[in-house]
């Protein structure tokens, strides 16, 4: 008998967990996920699929549109410069709008599924729009390429194209905002075997990213160029397709998390009521300001600190409040001051946020007028193939692809010796380095230009090797250290805003680059162009010297910002708060 019970015990254990339920996840039919049947990486890795499509479309699109835009659609170097930042601009602004929507209304499930099948609509009419004669100017009279020569576009043929785009964009944006935290949803971060893999999900997340990036680059600019642009285009609609169903193939799987409303109302609330009550005196003693005692669970209490003391007044309470012995129906009457704390921590991430702008800036170049540079160089590699000017990019992702496993094998031990954090380099580290190298590229830029127009023949493409390269260095450092940087730091509950304004610095980085060619072509055309639809005929030379100057003079404004910034566990360290579990998950590059 003894013996019997002895043997079903390690039945009944397995049988335990393999019901296990978890209770802050739930299944597609709103029931406790089972940890053994849901989440994971067979998961997460149908997520990822849909960003890595995501990547080889958006990537793919940019870094050959300028080309297209140019000899084709007849458009001039700066405006065609311009379509490409601002179409990338908006697919990361619009990343706000996704986020708002999967935290309010649609959980992230449903808005990957939407704007993933919108990306493919949009995919769909770009791939008309290059395929039907009728939708593209005719062909140039003059081989060379001249003005004169060339029919504009007209606004039928743009409306179209901008159609394709712009739906693109919104599909782009939508999705991109919430595969990231859809993935980290299937790994439960209160199990710390789970929260140490999911911290590996994020540096494969960024590096599956780099390899649809290197796709795009190589085998779509390929087929774009040599056998078809809309076969190019096509190729990325079946892609979307068979990721948006490959993703649905995982609903059963999925675990799913309830919605907790956009952190923009709190953000709003907060900032109201301080206005409403800024004639109001603050307490001397910041203990007379609102607390709620019975904060939830799935919050963190937060000390009162002195920065920003203007929203202080949000957690002010008036005097004709109900009495102290009932202060929850006071609730509405102010904000309280853990509250007012989560939107200080949100403020103290802005002048990094600020400042991180303008790596974004000079990565637009490499899709755009470093594609012109390419395309007035010698391509040759033989005597029959000639590499597409849009395809020097893939020496950008590899880059990217080599300066992440040398950061984490060499460059990372070493900084742990050094500096004694634990990961090597701290996040405002890397997104310094990357900023660093970003000057430096515009630095190679600017000499390479200038010895291209002094040759006398088209000297080797490979001469722009170092510009690429440098940026390509610059994001791996730059993307992962304000990715930690702003998931780290931001409160608990906000990270979907707080990405949200990671990804705002690659949409205003962009925006900056149009701005940029807007005014510099505005304020030379008169004399002698620096952005000229023909590169000899300008001084592209001295616009990347610009671009120089202005991220030096950014650096200094980082390094300021960053001396004088405190992480927020050691604020919590030395206020004598224990940090939460959740707190102890870095993301390792």
């Amino acid at each position: 008998m003894d013996q019997s019970v002895e043997a079903s015990a390690p039945d009944a254990e397995k049988q335990s967990q393999t019901t296990a339920t978890l209770c802050d996840a739930w299944d597609y039919k709103g029931r406790p996920a089972v940890r053994a049947s849901s989440g994971g990486w067979s998961s997460a890795a149908m997520i990822v699929c849909v960003e890595l499509n995501e990547r080889l479309t958006t990537l793919g699109i940019a870094v050959n549109l300028v080309t297209y835009l140019t000899g084709t659609m007849h458009l001039g170097a700066a405006a065609s410069a311009n379509t490409v930042t601002n179409f990338l601009g908006t697919s990361f602004m619009l990343c706000l709008l996704g986020g708002f929507l999967a935290d309010t209304f649609l959980g992230r499930y449903l808005t990957i599924a939407i704007f993933t099948a919108l990306q493919a609509a949009g995919m769909a009419v770009l791939t008309l729009s290059t395929a039907a004669p009728g939708l593209r100017p005719p062909a140039c009279a003059d081989p060379t390429g001249s003005s004169s020569s060339c029919a504009a576009p007209n606004g039928t043929q743009l409306g179209v194209l901008y159609l394709g785009l712009y739906l693109t964009a919104l599909g782009t944006g939508g999705l991109k905002s919430s595969v990231s935290g859809f993935g980290s949803d299937q790994f439960n971060e209160s199990d710390g075997g789970e929260r140490r893999v999911m911290a590996r999900f994020f540096s494969w997340f960024f590096f599956l990213i780099s390899i649809g990036s290197l796709l795009a680059v190589t085998v779509l600019v390929y087929v774009q160029d040599k056998i078809g642009r809309r076969w190019g285009y096509g190729v990325c609609v079946v892609a979307i397709l068979a990721g948006l169903l490959l993703f649905l193939a995982g609903t059963t799987r999925y675990r799913f998390k309830k919605l907790v409303g956009s952190p923009v109302t709190q953000i709003a609330a907060v900032i109201a009521a301080a206005w409403r009550n800024r004639s109001l005196p603050l307490p001397s003693d910041p203990a007379m300001l609102y607390e709620d005692l019975d904060v939830d669970a799935a919050k963190q209490r937060l000390p009162h600190s002195k920065q920003c003391r203007f929203l202080d007044h949000a957690a002010i309470v008036e005097e004709t409040a109900a009495p102290a012995t009932n202060k929850k129906s006071n609730r509405r009457a102010a904000c309280t001051v853990t509250e007012v704390e989560e939107v200080k921590q949100v403020v103290r991430m802005l002048p990094t946020w600020a400042t991180t702008i303008m790596f974004w800036t000079v990565y637009a170049q490499m899709t755009t007028f470093s594609v012109s540079q390419a395309a007035a160089m010698d391509r040759r590699l033989s005597s029959t193939f000639v590499i597409p000017a849009g395809s020097l990019t893939v020496f950008f992702v590899a880059a990217i692809l080599l300066t992440v496993p040398l950061y984490d094998r060499l460059l990372a031990p070493l900084a742990r010796r050094l500096t004694a954090h634990p990961h090597g380099l701290s996040p405002l580290h890397r997104i310094f380095l990357g900023l660093l190298l970003a000057a430096f590229a515009m630095l190679a830029a600017a000499l390479t230009e200038r010895t291209r127009r002094q040759s006398s023949t088209p000297p080797s493409v490979f001469l722009l090797l170092p510009q690429f390269v440098l940026v390509g260095a610059g994001e791996a450092f730059t993307y992962i250290g304000q990715l930690d940087f702003f998931l780290r730091e931001c409160p608990r509950g906000m990270k979907t805003i707080s990405t949200g304004l990671f990804l705002t610095t690659l949409s205003l980085g962009f925006f900056l680059s149009s701005l940029l060619v807007t005014l510099v072509h505005k304020l030379t055309s008169s004399r002698r162009p620096w952005l000229a639809d023909n590169l000899d005929h300008g001084r592209l030379d001295y616009f990347y010297w610009l671009l120089a100057g202005i991220s030096a003079l950014n650096l200094a404004a980082f390094v300021a910002a960053a001396r004088g910034h405190v992480y927020k566990d050691k604020r919590l360290a030395d206020a004598g708060i224990k940090l939460h579990p959740d707190d102890d998950v870095v993301l390792h590059a």
